[in-house]
């Protein structure tokens, strides 16, 4: 994973430029890594999500910790990469990252390195706590910031419905990610702090989800690589499960409620994506569909953790083999495409 980290970097470097153009962004200027989108961050969500699930899976159904060990470590390892590479784009061009900031789609996903920080403790935890508690407090307050940016945004700028888009989640509904972490930094006096990123992530989850479902069902359908970001229709509903169980300490009505739904939604989606790998090539913005399979996997076997029954055991494997089995693909595409000098052409 580091190797994909290092030659990513190699490889844009000696490519250069052109720009967003999987959301729709004109290109700009030929500046190094222009072409680099700040949704690639969802590589690091995945790999964390999935790291978080196998460590879940090592507690309830017993499966080598290692696992959870080696993935958690790419997922770091990854994540410094990429902060090297946006670093890189920022530096060489200010004006592809401020364009890609104002893109009316494209800006939301700036809530992925944020999302990132508010993981990546749950693994660092093991490591550093020091560094686990720096990550989440960045990740943190740059997630409310970029919240507040994005809210503001929304009720001062008239938005249209084609601009609608799943992505759109991402920066308000992802300050459910806020608790979940936070047992794992042993800080006393956060449990407001967490209250407050599960009411502003679920208050919000009700009515974008409406606006995206009616967007879906009444505009014309999304660009084929923007087709698998719409798992993150999923988030609201696995990532609300773990963070409510993550702040009440149990699992009530709500809690199984939020399963369901996930179950449901979940379902609905897989099956409205079946057939893209066969009709659509794979691109970077396919990365957006690994944390919501990952999220899922865990409230899965979370949730098969009380149930103590057969099928929800079922369901969980079943969920963290989509997940894994997901995750391994987009990375094995990631890197052959690294490989043949093609990660402009997929970005």
């Amino acid at each position: 994973m580091l190797l994909w980290g290092m030659l990513s970097l190699r490889v844009a470097l000696e490519n250069g430029s052109s720009f967003f153009y999987g959301l729709g962004i004109m290109e700009t200027n030929n500046t190094t890594l222009s072409y680099l989108p700040v949704g690639i961050f969802g590589a690091v969500m995945g790999l964390t999500g999935l790291a978080v699930a196998w460590r879940l899976a090592h507690l309830h159904f017993g499966v080598p910790l290692w696992i959870s060990q080696a993935i958690g470590v790419a997922a770091i390892a990854v994540f410094v990469a990429l902060m090297l590479a946006y670093g890189v784009k920022a530096y060489a061009g200010w004006d592809a990252v401020r364009a890609e900031f104002q893109h009316p789609i494209a800006s939301n996903l700036f809530g992925t390195p944020m999302i990132s920080l508010l993981l990546l403790p749950l693994v660092l935890a093991d490591y550093s706590l020091a560094l686990a508690r720096l990550s989440w407090l960045l990740g943190a307050v740059g997630m409310t910031t970029l919240a507040w940016v994005i809210v503001l945004r929304w009720l001062t700028l008239r938005q249209t419905a084609t601009h609608i888009a799943p992505a759109w989640i991402v920066p308000v509904v992802g300050m459910l990610d806020v608790p979940l972490a936070v047992p794992a930094l042993q800080w006393q006096g956060l449990h407001e702090v967490m209250v407050f990123g599960l009411a502003v992530g679920l208050f919000f989850a009700v009515p974008l989800f409406t606006l995206i479902f009616q967007r879906l069902a009444l505009e014309e359908a999304l660009p084929a690589p923007l087709q698998p970001s719409l798992l993150i229709l999923v988030a609201p509903f696995a990532v609300g499960f773990s963070a409510y169980v993550t702040t009440t300490g149990h699992i009530d009505l709500f809690a199984q409620a939020l399963y369901m739904l996930m179950l449901f939604v979940l379902a609905v989606l897989l099956g409205r994506l079946r057939h893209l790998p066969q009709c659509s090539p794979f691109r970077v913005s396919w990365w957006a569909a690994s944390f919501p399979l990952a999220a899922s996997a865990g409230a899965a076997i979370r949730y098969a953790g009380q149930a103590a029954n057969p099928v929800a055991d079922a369901i969980a494997l079943l969920l963290l083999a989509i997940a894994s089995v997901t995750i391994v693909a987009f990375l094995a595409q990631t890197l052959g495409g690294v490989a043949r000098g093609r990660l402009k052409a997929l970005a």
